[in-house]
C-alpha cells in the first residue's frame, strides 16, 4: 500500500512540474513578446512613397546620401500588388528606432483613378507594416504622385485613435496636375479640399516645389504644387510652403536635391519641425 501511495505521489509532483514548466514556458514567451511588442512601438519610420512609374527602389540612393550624413538607419522595401498581396526585402534592424520604409505599387501608373487605388493599397501596406512591427508613429514622405497618395490616405484611411503621423514632407506633388492657374481646379484637388477635415490636426506638413524655369520643375507647374495651401493650411497643426531652384531642381532630381535632404534630416529625422506655433508659407530660392 505505502509503494502505491509513494507511486501516486511521485506521479503527482511530476505532473506539478510538468505544468510549472509548461505554464512558465508559456509566461517567458508572452513576456517576451510583449516586451518585443513595447520597443517595437517606440519605432518611429520614415515611410516614403514615389510617383508614377517609379518602383520600391526609387529612394535607395535618397538613403544611402542620409546615411552618410548621419546615423545609419536601415531600410525595408515593400511592394503591394494588384491582388492586395504583399512582398518585401530588405529588413529593419534591431535597435533601430527611425528605419526607413519604402513603399512601392506593383501598378504604378498615372491618373486620379489609379491615384486612388494607390491610396487604398498604402492603407493595406500601413496595416500589414504596423501589425508586423507594432508602430504607431511615423513621418511620410511623398515624391511627386507619392503625396497625393499621402494626402488621400490621411483623408480616407488613416485612423487617428490608433497612430499619429508626425511630418508629412511632399515633394513635387501636382495637387492640381497640370493646371497652371489655381481657380481652374481639377476633380482631384476639389476633392482633397473637400475632404481636408478629416486630415490629422496634429501633423506638420511640408509643401517643396522645384522650380526649374521658375514656372515649373521640367513636369510639374509649381503652382499646382502651390494648390496644396488649399488643402492643408488652416487645416493641419503647420503648413509650410517651400520653393527650391538652381542645381538639382528637375522633378526627378528633387528628392536628392541637397536642400531637400538637409530639409529631411532637420525637419524629419531630427524632428526639428514639429509643432510650430502657426502656419507659416515661405519661399527658399
Amino acid at each position: 500500500m505505502r509503494i502505491i501511495k509513494n507511486i501516486i505521489l511521485i506521479s503527482l509532483l511530476f505532473a506539478i512540474i510538468l505544468v510549472s514548466l509548461f505554464f512558465g514556458e508559456k509566461w517567458v514567451r508572452t513576456n517576451v513578446k510583449n516586451q518585443a511588442i513595447v520597443y517595437n512601438s517606440q519605432l518611429n519610420p520614415t515611410v516614403m512613397i514615389s510617383g508614377s512609374s517609379a518602383n520600391n527602389h526609387r529612394f535607395d540612393n535618397l538613403v544611402a546620401i542620409l546615411n552618410r550624413q548621419s546615423t545609419t538607419h536601415s531600410l525595408l522595401r515593400v511592394q503591394v500588388n494588384e491582388d492586395n498581396s504583399i512582398s518585401y526585402s530588405g529588413r529593419i534592424r534591431p535597435n533601430d528606432s527611425q528605419p526607413y520604409i519604402v513603399i512601392g505599387f506593383q501598378n504604378n501608373s498615372d491618373g486620379y483613378a489609379n491615384i486612388k487605388r494607390q491610396a487604398k493599397w498604402l492603407e493595406i501596406a500601413m496595416k500589414f507594416l504596423q501589425k508586423r512591427y507594432h508602430f504607431n508613429h511615423f513621418n511620410a514622405f511623398g515624391h511627386s504622385n507619392g503625396g497625393l497618395d499621402w494626402t488621400i490616405y490621411l483623408e480616407k484611411y488613416f485612423n487617428q485613435k490608433s497612430s499619429t503621423i508626425g511630418t508629412l514632407m511632399t515633394v513635387g506633388s501636382p495637387f492640381n496636375f497640370s493646371e497652371k492657374s489655381e481657380s481652374n481646379r481639377t476633380q482631384m484637388l476639389t476633392d482633397l479640399i473637400k475632404n481636408r477635415s478629416k486630415l490629422p490636426r496634429d501633423m506638420t506638413v511640408y509643401s517643396i516645389a522645384g522650380t526649374e524655369t521658375y514656372n515649373d520643375d521640367g513636369i510639374v507647374p509649381i503652382e499646382s504644387v502651390l494648390s496644396g495651401k488649399y488643402v492643408f493650411q488652416k487645416n493641419v497643426h503647420s503648413y509650410t510652403q517651400i520653393t527650391v531652384s538652381g542645381n538639382d531642381s528637375e522633378h526627378s532630381d528633387l528628392p536628392t536635391n541637397p536642400q531637400i535632404v538637409q530639409l529631411i534630416q532637420r525637419d524629419i529625422l531630427d524632428g526639428r519641425g514639429q509643432k510650430q506655433s502657426s502656419n507659416p508659407v515661405f519661399n527658399n530660392h
